[in-house]
């Protein structure tokens, strides 16, 4: 859907009248990366933190499935209470375990807020990088090929917004 869009913006781009030369640009956002030190000192550190989060969660793992085997091998000479027990404390076990991954890779867990902490003034100096290149070399719009965010720089008068907003309100 959104190489559509490109598609549409491109042609509009290049249908305007030659007196007025719209110049427009790309980066490879992925090579940069691959090739940034930054970068990769950023996903190096987030993968320290992870591979720790996940030594943790093996152990959490491996606790709950001895329980479970050690459960199994008692429960028939158990009393009902006894077995209530263990089974209180394999939910329980369970019910971390099911925490730990939510608290550590869900949605708005640890895993995006440190991805987001390390990779901001990454991203930051990119996006300053980008912004100094396309005024340098005259550009007035660049994107970024392996990227879902297209539009990386924009030159500021090519902005309608304000007279779409005029014509909107009928003046």
């Amino acid at each position: 859907m959104h190489k559509k869009y490109l598609i549409l913006f491109l042609i509009l781009v290049f249908s305007v009248p030659l007196f007025s030369q719209t110049k427009v640009g790309y980066i490879d956002s992925k090579r940069i990366m691959e090739n940034l030190q930054e970068a990769k000192d950023a996903k190096q550190r987030l993968d320290l933190i992870v591979g720790e989060w996940q030594a943790q969660l093996k152990v959490l793992q491996d606790s709950l499935t001895l329980m479970k085997e050690d459960f199994e091998k008692k429960k028939l000479i158990l009393t009902e209470q006894l077995k209530q027990k263990y089974d209180k404390e394999i939910s329980d076990l369970d019910n971390s375990i099911s925490n730990f991954k939510i608290q550590k890779f869900g949605e708005n867990g640890e895993y995006t807020q440190k991805q987001t902490e390390f990779m901001k003034p990454v991203l930051d100096r990119i996006f300053k990088a980008i912004e100094t290149a396309a005024k340098e070399g005259d550009y007035d719009y660049v994107f970024d090929r392996n990227s879902d965010i297209f539009l990386l720089y924009v030159n500021e008068k090519h902005d309608l917004t304000v007279k779409v907003q005029r014509i909107l309100e009928g003046k």
